[in-house]
């Protein structure tokens, strides 16, 4: 009985043998004071998770998709080096100061507010807070690219700024880009987002011919990809189903010296607008389309 134990144990060494060794090369436990091994198969997990693999991030209850998330790591951020300026139209705290912002300003072409309170819905959410969240959820976009980002207020003011130090502010960042976020208020009926452009001004301190072109082109990359996002339509009371008008009235235009845009989301004053625009999922939708607009124009700049 003893030879046929004996051989029976000589030929289980070397499968064990060749089993833990097979073990050890696919990663598993050991004694590494590095951790190396355990943190590679840590990561490999968390990249086969649902929701968190390449380019995604988790989703939130407020609509936060993830699309545009950081690139991979060791990949080059797109964005480095370039300055996206983001001017949320309005202050929240506007209505509290409206002998501030009702003073006139130098706008190049003429002289206007300082600022207003902005519109809102029928049912009270106003521009201002529309504005500001939206703003935010384009900043989380663009860093995530590798953008150097700034606000030009971030409700951290008693009011405005005014329309014409909101140019200073994107001129003296030597901004990339500017894009200021606004939405409108007008009649019922009519629906529909545009981009609004600076027209050639060259009056008073007011110099737009530089810029024209570029601001332009930023205006047209977004309003495609605002409309592709959120499935929305181009306005249909201005810019005749183009998505796209040309100003002179506008200070944050006039006395810009770097590419800038406005974009006029919807109309708060149409039920049906409304409902998107006080909907945190398109909201979301809104910030992506501005998004791959910036992204695409400052990757051909």
């Amino acid at each position: 009985m003893r030879r046929p134990l004996t051989v029976a144990l000589a030929a289980l060494v070397p499968g064990a043998l060749l089993g833990w060794l097979a073990y050890g090369a696919l990663g598993g436990t050991g004694s590494g004071g590095d951790g190396g091994s355990g943190g590679a198969r840590a990561g490999a997990g968390a990249s086969s998770a649902p929701g968190n693999g390449p380019g995604t991030a988790p989703a939130g209850g407020d609509g936060r998709p993830g699309a545009l998330s950081a690139p991979p790591s060791g990949a080059a951020a797109p964005l480095t080096g370039k300055v996206v300026v983001i001017d949320p139209g309005h202050n929240p705290a506007n209505v509290r100061h409206t002998a501030e912002i009702g003073r006139q300003v130098d706008i190049g072409t003429n002289r206007k507010e300082c600022d207003t309170t902005g519109t809102s819905t029928n049912a009270g959410y106003s521009e201002a807070e529309f504005t500001l969240d939206v703003a935010h959820r384009l900043r989380t976009l663009l860093q995530r690219q590798g953008a150097t980002v700034k606000l030009t207020q971030d409700g951290d003011r008693p009011f405005g700024p005014c329309v014409d130090e909101r140019a200073r502010i994107g001129n003296a960042a030597h901004a990339d880009a500017v894009v200021s976020i606004h939405a409108d208020g007008s009649a019922a009926g009519n629906r529909g987002f545009h981009v609004i452009l600076p027209a050639a001004v060259h009056a008073g301190a007011a110099d737009t011919r530089a810029v024209v072109g570029p601001s332009k082109d930023l205006g047209k990359l977004i309003a495609s990809d605002f409309a592709r996002s959120t499935g929305t339509s181009p306005s249909n009371y201005v810019g005749d189903g183009t998505g796209l008008v040309t100003r002179r009235d506008l200070g944050g235009l006039n006395l810009s010296t770097v590419p800038k845009v406005f974009i006029e989301c919807g109309n708060m004053r149409d039920t049906k607008d409304a409902a998107l625009l006080t909907s945190g999922v398109w909201r979301q939708k809104a910030a992506q389309g501005m998004s791959e607009g910036i992204v695409s124009f400052l990757h051909g700049s």
